[in-house]
């Protein structure tokens, strides 16, 4: 075991190593300066740059809840749900009028195959 140890050390270095070695120590050493340059040149936000984020964001919270309530979807008739002959539930399909009928969570057209997860 210690031959071995020493005869690691005694061997001499050849060129392609020590490039190899070289050119990995100078990457690093780029990657290190890079990352440190970055984080330097970070701008901190102002306390007014933060409020107008924060706004937008609310007013983007306020337009879904507005969308939710016009919905138009509520007064669609493909949502209105109706009992078939065997006591079945059943829609009408958007894609071509058939009936669709409910498989779990799921609305799938006998026809067409359109389906969609309510």
């Amino acid at each position: 075991m210690r031959e071995e140890i020493l005869k690691k050390l005694g061997q001499r270095i050849d060129r392609r190593s020590f490039l190899r070695g070289s050119g990995l120590a100078a990457a690093a050493a780029i990657g290190v300066a890079a990352t440190s340059s970055l984080t330097a040149f970070a701008q901190q936000q102002t306390p007014q740059q933060q409020q107008q984020q924060q706004d937008k964001k609310d007013d983007k919270k306020d337009d879904k809840k507005d969308a939710k309530k016009d919905d138009p979807g509520s007064d669609d008739p493909t949502r209105e749900t109706k009992i078939d002959a065997n006591g079945r539930e059943y829609r009408s399909c958007p894609q071509c009028g058939y009936n669709m009928y409910r498989e779990g969570r799921t609305w799938t057209c006998e026809n067409c195959g359109y389906s969609y997860v309510e």
